[in-house]
């Protein structure tokens, strides 16, 4: 089990040896815009770490408003060179240091409905001014699996060649936030790689604590939804930093989650007996859900080394000895697209 936040990060921000091994492959220094989100900060340190290990000379800058300044110092103290300030800014982004290669994790979702706007100039504006300051560089473009249709549950999941057909707003502007990229790259010659992420996990959030916590106050779940994807954000993060090395002109699509399709319901009954709770569940599975198939994924950079059955044990040990949450539901049973 995993005893605090210092030994969760450790974890989440440790390189595999393949990682270490790809960037001494790589050339030139590394930014990552967003650093201060869910992901960005484990991701950073990640960078870092590799680098250090690998023994290259590349520099890791790291961008963000750095709402909570406990993730900047705790990166300054791993050696990478932070900077504060808002990119929807377009002279903060001039001011940006020079990257041969970018890690583009900025992005808004919650809050979007009601506000579509500010979510289009985030996710669409935003993207193609970075998309034009780095051109000539090799850009990691987060992405969403909210960009594929609801697919029904046999088939596994929407995979890379799957047609994009988002739902909801949100969706469209995940899909946009790729085409500015696109654009960039059949225009100015920039080399990308999507990265369409579905869903990350770690104990302070995501799908499993979403569900865990659920079934730790006595709340109802809905099942209409039935059926997820997951993946432990340690891994989620290799991968990303990996991509660097297969960006590519038209730019390179991957689908990143799990292997599993996990079915919510068995989650929460899993939950329960851990908890020694019943769920209250409510509803009835539907046939679709949204779900990515990441074969192609697993078949570049390996399978998760943690899997679903280890990261339930982990949050539920976490939850019930009173862990920190971010106190950030992912709304993964959302279905019309309205976050």
């Amino acid at each position: 089990m995993i005893a605090d936040v210092e030994q969760l990060e450790e974890l989440l921000s440790r390189p595999p040896a393949r990682l270490v091994e790809a960037m001494r492959g790589i050339e030139g220094d590394v930014l990552v815009l967003g650093a201060g989100g869910k992901m960005g900060p484990t991701l950073t340190r990640m960078a870092a770490r590799a680098i250090a290990e690998a023994g290259t000379p590349s520099k890791v800058y790291a961008v963000s408003t750095f709402s909570n300044p406990e993730h900047r110092k705790r990166l300054d103290k791993a050696g990478v060179v932070t900077h504060a300030g808002d990119i929807s800014d377009p002279k903060v982004v001039e001011a940006l240091p020079n990257a041969k290669n970018v890690v583009y994790m900025v992005g808004r979702k919650f809050g979007s409905s009601g506000a579509e706007w500010d979510t289009w100039v985030a996710n669409v504006l935003v993207p193609a001014r970075i998309a034009d300051r780095y051109a000539d560089a090799n850009v990691v473009v987060f992405s969403s699996g909210n960009v594929y249709p609801l697919t029904a549950i046999e088939l596994q999941g929407a995979t890379e060649d799957t047609t994009p057909a988002p739902v909801g707003e949100y969706a469209m502007t995940c899909l946009g936030r790729e085409r500015m990229f696109d654009h960039a790259a059949h225009h100015k010659g920039l080399r990308a790689a999507h990265y369409r992420l579905n869903y990350a996990v770690e104990l302070r959030y995501g799908i499993l604590v979403d569900v865990a916590e659920k079934v730790l106050r006595d709340e109802p779940i809905d099942v209409t939804m039935g059926y997820v994807n997951v993946v432990w954000q340690g891994y989620a993060n290799a991968v990303a930093m990996e991509l660097l090395a297969w960006c590519a002109n038209p730019p390179f699509v991957l689908n990143v989650t799990g292997p599993e399709t996990v079915s919510v319901r068995a989650l929460a009954e899993r939950f329960g007996a851990l908890f020694g709770k019943t769920p209250e569940i409510r509803g009835e599975e539907a046939r679709t859900a949204l779900l990515s198939n990441a074969t192609r994924c697993h078949t570049l950079f390996g399978l998760p080394e943690i899997g679903v059955d280890s990261m339930v044990d982990w949050v539920a040990d976490w939850l019930l000895r009173g862990g920190a949450t971010l106190n950030k539901p992912t709304h993964y049973e959302t279905r019309d697209g309205r976050f």
